[in-house]
């Protein structure tokens, strides 16, 4: 490793990150973590935080998660690395779709297609839904409806099913076809709707509405988040996915869930379909599987989808979708070990736990500070403050004032996400109630220092 002088001399000097202008990287340089214990990551400088941003929403498990790293040496020691394609697997990958199976049995799904991470099993949703209405003689089933503030990964298709223009509008064309239903957003929506129920109601309005326009038989698939996750962490009505699942089943249109935040227990439930008492057709995973330590996603698949493929005989049926790290074996092992300490953790009962420490201590900052417009969470360690310039008209925050309420968190103990003019809090599920205080006394710091 180089030293701390090379490290701060160099960095973003010759790479460029995701999610940010490169420029601004130059400018701004990022903070270099090169350390991490329990729930704390450590920078070059030496300076220790707890991580209120779990990763990237995928460490559930914290930084020191012993069995998975020691899975994942005995599989390198085993077996590297070989191919799933047609004709060859492997033993891990075959324990874990047992395992997946069991773990998703109440959600009613039974079959695992292997990907590389929660963009990759967006696409293999998208396409696999595409191609099930191919087989049934549905040819003419090929758009996507999605809702606005949704976050689908940035492939191609993910990126034309995602609800929030900075992953769009410097990509255009996009994928044709998809169409957008408005968010069951409390805060902002154009129903100047404040009633969770009522807006609940009015989104599947506009959502039959719009299958209406489209024609129902020209519709593949609607893609959604329990709970919407990288838009800003919002929570909708309990009637709202419930409401999706029956009008999808009404009119023929498969129900894809992305969890590829939600699923192994963040939301305080073992998955956010499962929150909200519903089974998808198709479910995107990623992120928790593997508790970030090797990149890993699968998308499951429901009884009657699988039969649907396993049954065909016209040959429409043929999967001709894969990546080459599709069931990787190191994945695989690394996820088998990390479902199994999920499990032993019952990591929902604290994540609902910490989550309502966590929601309730926001909500006490909103009534100290006038720049919090919005207090979103509830459901397990999933949390936002949205910060305004004004709370009467909602003007958005500017970028320096909320860039220092980060800044001046982190030096005060905690990292915490900025995402537009949200906070976004999304620690590791095994935070302890304590680490909760020190990432709220964190944000406190950062929000009188911003004025």
């Amino acid at each position: 490793m180089k030293d701390s002088n090379f490290l701060k001399e160099h960095n973003a000097r010759s790479l460029w990150h995701p999610m940010a202008h490169p420029a601004d990287s130059q400018a701004n340089p990022p903070t270099i973590v090169t350390g991490a214990q329990g729930v704390r990551i450590t920078d070059v400088d030496g300076h220790e935080v707890v991580d209120g941003v779990g990763g990237l929403w995928n460490v559930n498990l914290g930084f020191s998660c012993q069995p998975i790293k020691d899975a994942i040496a005995a599989q390198l020691d085993q077996l590297p690395y070989y191919s799933i394609f047609r004709g060859t697997t492997n033993d891990a990958v075959i324990q874990l779709a047992e395992e997946l199976r069991d773990f998703f049995e109440p959600d009613g799904l039974s079959r695992a297609f292997y990907t590389s991470g929660g963009s990759d099993s967006v696409e293999t949703a998208l396409r696999l839904a595409r191609q099930y209405h191919k087989i049934r003689g549905e040819a003419g089933r090929v758009k996507f409806l999605s809702l606005k503030k949704g976050y689908h990964g940035t492939h191609m298709g993910g990126a034309s099913v995602n609800g929030n223009a900075n992953f769009r509008t410097q990509y255009e064309p996009l994928l044709p076809g998809c169409h957008h239903i408005p968010a069951p957003y409390t805060y902002r929506n154009p129903f100047d709707e404040t009633d969770p129920e009522r807006l609940a109601q009015l989104c599947l309005s506009a959502l039959e509405d719009e299958i209406a326009f489209q024609g129902a038989g020209t519709i593949a698939a609607m893609i959604m988040e329990p709970v919407l996750g990288a838009g800003g962490v919002i929570p909708p009505h309990e009637s709202f996915m419930p409401g999706v699942r029956e009008i999808c089943s009404r009119h023929g249109i498969l129900l894809i869930a992305d969890e590829v935040i939600t699923a192994f227990g963040r939301t305080g439930s073992w998955t956010g379909s499962r929150h909200w008492g519903v089974q998808p057709d198709l479910m995107c995973t990623a992120k928790a599987i593997t508790n970030g330590y090797f990149p890993f996603g699968a998308v499951m698949i429901a009884e009657h989808v699988a039969e649907t493929f396993e049954k065909d005989e016209s040959g429409r049926a043929a999967v001709g979708h894969g990546y080459t790290y599709s069931g990787h074996p190191v994945g695989a092992a690394a996820a088998l070990a990390c479902l199994a300490e999920t499990l032993r953790l019952n990591v929902p009962e604290n994540a609902a736990a910490r989550g309502a420490q966590l929601h309730q201590g926001l909500l006490t900052l909103q009534e100290k500070y006038e720049v919090i417009g919005d207090v979103r969470g509830g459901h397990g360690l999933m949390c936002a403050m949205e910060l305004v310039s004004d709370r009467a008209s909602k003007a958005p925050i500017d970028k320096k004032t909320i860039n220092t309420v980060q800044e001046v968190a982190y030096q005060s103990g905690a990292m915490v996400r900025v995402s537009g003019p949200n906070i976004i809090l999304s620690p590791p599920l095994i935070l302890s109630s304590d680490e909760a205080d020190i990432i709220l006394a964190a944000l406190d710091a950062g929000l009188s220092a911003a004025g």
